[in-house]
């Protein structure tokens, strides 16, 4: 069963953050590329969210979410998610190198 996605504000942020980026330094069609693996994930998540890795952090804002990289070659690109019978709640996008715990928590830059 395919949950509808839902997408946070701050993911929202998050991507056009990036799809920005990879317009500046890599061109539009890298951009574009990355968006399509972007919803390719999304759609796989919204059918089977245990495919994420769940995430164990300490703040409560955190608590039950689960990451999933975007589809190759974006896999460094972490979707962070929490997901019910209904819905896949996508709540940030970022590099999963980043300081996370921290990251989560703030808004995006």
């Amino acid at each position: 069963m395919s949950r509808a996605i839902q997408k946070a504000l701050d993911f929202t942020t998050d991507f056009e953050s990036l799809f920005a980026w990879y317009v500046d330094k890599a061109g539009a069609e890298v951009a574009w590329r990355f968006q399509t693996a972007l919803d390719i994930s999304l759609v796989k998540l919204s059918i089977q969210p245990d495919l994420g890795r769940p995430r164990h952090f300490r703040h409560p804002k955190l608590r039950g979410l689960r990451s999933f990289p975007v589809k190759h070659p974006f896999e460094k690109i972490l979707i962070f998610c929490r997901a019910n019978d209904k819905f896949l709640d996508a709540i940030r996008l970022m590099h999963g190198a980043r300081s996370l715990p921290r990251r989560l928590i703030e808004p995006p830059s």
